[in-house]
């Protein structure tokens, strides 16, 4: 990334998002890269933030709300840290859909330093409201995070810990108006225990991205019809956040394994399940 490719939008100009006029603390001027459009004001967006230390669960279902979403024409907002922002990205990019990155660092000092950040400059948008060479500083990401609120109609978060940064977004979007939802997740895990907190508190409980998005817009405004999730079939079901062996797959299915493998060759020519090195199998869309 060079100097010449980054946008300076300013506060006030034609460019400038009108949704974060409206916030707390509105950014003075923004630098972007990529395509800038995807800051109109009629763009639908959705935030989906989380952890930096996801389950395979966590990662799994960021990477299918993330798909759905883009499906759905609606762009996905996240902040680029490792664990659940990065795999919402992916989850983006992979369903062809758009994706803003805002990131907790100046645009030529981008953190975390990831091959990512050229594909979402080529195909979305990287965008700060730090100078372009400032590097990355603890406080700036809690600050930043008002922005991935502050442009997103909602915000879903998928796994957090007690004391998550994906908290501080959620409680910028409960100041900003903007609907909060979280996922439920094991009760004995530890990055259960932010998002349950936020259910205690009233967000959203969703269980699926159509539920989200019909919760949020009015069919007219997404760009296409949301595609409904596939029904899973039983051995899709047991592979959600696992890779397993067809042996394992038969032991929790109480089937043969004959029988298990004969379910997972067609699921694997139809792309959905992967075979992963050892005799493992895993769910496509979970390998990130």
């Amino acid at each position: 990334m060079k100097n010449d490719q980054l946008l300076h939008i300013v506060a006030g100009g034609p460019s400038y998002p009108r949704r974060l006029s409206h916030i707390d603390d509105p950014p003075k001027s923004l630098w972007a890269c990529g395509r800038s459009e995807l800051l109109e004001s009629n763009r639908a967006r959705l935030a989906i933030v989380g952890t930096r230390a996801p389950t395979p669960y966590g990662t799994a279902q960021a990477v299918r709300f993330a798909a759905a979403f883009a499906r759905a024409g609606v762009a996905v907002v996240s902040g680029l840290a490792r664990g659940i922002d990065q795999a919402a990205h992916e989850g983006c990019l992979k369903a062809s859909g758009d994706t803003l990155a805002v990131l907790g660092s100046g645009l030529l000092r981008p953190w975390p330093n990831t091959p990512l950040l050229d594909r979402i400059a080529e195909r979305g948008l990287l965008l700060s409201e730090f100078e372009p060479e400032q590097g990355a500083r603890p406080h700036q990401f809690p600050q930043r995070n008002r922005i991935i609120s502050g442009l997103s109609d909602g915000v879903l978060v998928v796994e957090a810990a007690a004391a998550s940064g994906s908290l501080i977004t959620a409680r910028w979007a409960l100041d900003q108006g903007r609907e909060v939802f979280a996922l439920p997740g094991r009760v004995d895990h530890p990055m259960s225990r932010g998002t349950h907190k936020l259910l205690r508190e009233g967000a959203h409980l969703v269980e699926s991205p159509e539920e989200l998005l019909a919760e949020i817009y009015p069919s007219e405004r997404l760009a296409k019809k949301v595609q409904p999730t596939k029904r899973l079939t039983p051995v899709e079901n047991c592979l959600r956040g696992e890779t397993l062996s067809a042996d394992e797959l038969a032991d929790r299915l109480a089937r043969s394994v004959g029988a298990v493998l004969g379910e997972l060759v067609p699921l694997e020519v139809e792309g959905r399940v992967v075979r992963a090195p050892g005799g493992l199998f895993r769910l496509a869309e979970e390998g990130l």
